[in-house]
């Protein structure tokens, strides 16, 4: 997994790339944690996400819940293939607000 921020609107975008799983979950919240230090109004551009499994999944959850419990907002975008089914079966769409673009998701974050 790697893991690249970068700037859309003033916003943080972290762009993750590859598998996130377990052997990587904790660099994972470490890394996101880092981020929402600096700025708890983020994306997460899983456009490049190949696969997740529910380690990871627990990883996406609970910075969602740090962030949500300091008054943050966390906003995702381009999720798709193997992972968006992931994220349907185990309904987690249901707790992250999810967009096409990544410029959706930081108009969101910007109202």
């Amino acid at each position: 997994m790697d893991l690249q921020l970068k700037k859309v609107n003033n916003v943080p975008v972290v762009e993750v790339t590859g598998r996130l799983t377990a052997d990587c979950a904790d660099r994972y919240k470490q890394t996101l944690t880092d981020v929402i230090a600096e700025n708890n109004r983020i994306v997460i551009d899983l456009e490049k996400l190949e696969y997740i499994d529910s380690t990871g999944l627990g990883a996406m959850v609970f910075i969602l819940q740090r962030n949500f419990d300091n008054g943050g907002d966390i906003k995702i975008a381009k999720l798709q293939g193997k992972a968006r089914i992931v994220f349907d079966i185990t309904k987690a769409y249901k707790i992250f607000d999810i967009f096409d673009t990544v410029e959706e998701a930081v108009a969101a974050l910007q109202k």
